[in-house]
């Protein structure tokens, strides 16, 4: 762990307590916390990454070795995101063939089976994570865990609800003891990724349904990806989307039934989002910025989602397009905790980082 950065006033008022790095190794290209999530019990965080073998690339292709496999890691602190240790649980390997943005991942997991047992979503130390085979066409996978994430049941089958593939990454929400939704990117008409769509268990995972799709189908080279979603009350749930050049936002009223479009939320952005509500209600969207000036940037919006203020540049100092795919969690103390993958040079070594940071 490195600290690099301790009380920087950020644009907006916002104050950045502490930059630190999380994972760094030499030679090693860490990425895409995004894909996997992240989960938190008070002070104690955990979230997910890759690491691969680093090898710088020319134009939008990521500094990876794409002849070289990689792995699936995880990090946890237990003071909110001051100090990091990592964990490699054998339990959450995948399965042969699994390949992330075209790199292919080390197998040793097992085949993905259907789920027998009732998954009991509402236990105090429970964690999910949702995994797929292919950003594309799928098929997906999902894990649980019954002790904040050391061991791992899994992994289970998900369906592809009807769709030409499922492209999961982590994104639920708990709404019972056997009742749960997961938010999803389905492959488009043409089998390339996606638009997103809700699925809802209520026998505690054995069976999943489509509920809705939750976007529109975009058309031509356009996708609607890698959801982030709240529910803002009993009836009101409300996600951010990422669209190739902005992030858009969604909700439905009538719990899920139906959804209909909010508004724009970032433009000029290919990074997903990631949605934390706070103490006082207010909304914080997150995202990375893969435009010059490089760097991580955070919005809110006093209003439920329907407007948002003024950009929050949380670090501005990446060194190249690479970097981003948060994951953002609240502390008990109202400070947020957002992780991400980041470089200082293009021809840098991507790190894992996290920003401590005060949004109000």
């Amino acid at each position: 762990m490195k600290l690099l950065s301790i009380a920087l006033l950020l644009a907006g008022g916002a104050l950045c307590q502490q930059n630190i790095v999380v994972y760094q190794e030499a030679g090693r290209f860490a990425g895409w916390p995004a894909n996997h999530g992240i989960w938190s019990w008070g002070n104690e965080i955990l979230v997910g990454f890759e690491s691969g073998h680093f090898r710088q690339m020319t134009g939008k292709n990521h500094a990876i070795d794409y002849e070289q496999t990689e792995e699936h890691y995880l990090a946890r602190s237990m003071d909110g995101g001051v100090t990091w240790t990592i964990e490699k649980p054998a339990s959450l390997q995948p399965p042969e063939g699994t390949k992330m943005a075209g790199v292919p991942v080390a197998a040793g997991g097992k085949t993905p089976v259907d789920l027998a047992d009732e998954i009991r979503f509402n236990d105090p130390n429970f964690a999910m994570t949702v995994r797929m085979q292919d950003i594309h066409t799928g098929p997906s996978r999902f894990y649980y865990s019954y002790d904040r994430g050391k061991t791992w049941m899994g992994p289970y089958n998900l369906p592809d609800f009807g769709q030409k593939g499922i492209a999961a990454r982590t994104d639920y929400l708990v709404d019972g003891p056997k009742d749960c939704r997961l938010f999803l990117t389905a492959a488009k008409s043409n089998g390339r990724e996606g638009r997103v769509l809700e699925a809802r268990t209520t026998d505690g995972g054995r069976n999943w349904k489509m509920v809705a799709f939750v976007t529109p189908e975009p058309e031509g080279r356009d996708h609607a990806i890698m959801p982030s979603t709240l529910r803002l009350s009993k009836n009101t749930l409300y996600t951010a989307v990422r669209y190739r050049e902005f992030i858009d936002t969604f909700e439905s009223d009538d719990n899920g039934a139906n959804w209909h479009r909010v508004g724009r939320a970032a433009d000029d952005i290919d990074n997903p989002p990631c949605l934390v509500k706070l103490k006082n209600g207010h909304l914080v969207i997150v995202y990375g910025r893969r435009k010059a000036p490089f760097g991580i940037r955070a919005r809110i919006s006093k209003d439920s989602g329907k407007t948002w203020g003024d950009e929050i540049i949380l670090r501005q100092d990446g060194g190249g397009w690479d970097l981003g795919y948060n994951r953002s969690v609240l502390r008990p103390d109202g400070k947020i905790v957002t992780v991400y993958y980041f470089n200082t040079a293009v021809d840098k070594e991507r790190f894992i980082a996290a920003t401590i940071w005060q949004p109000e």
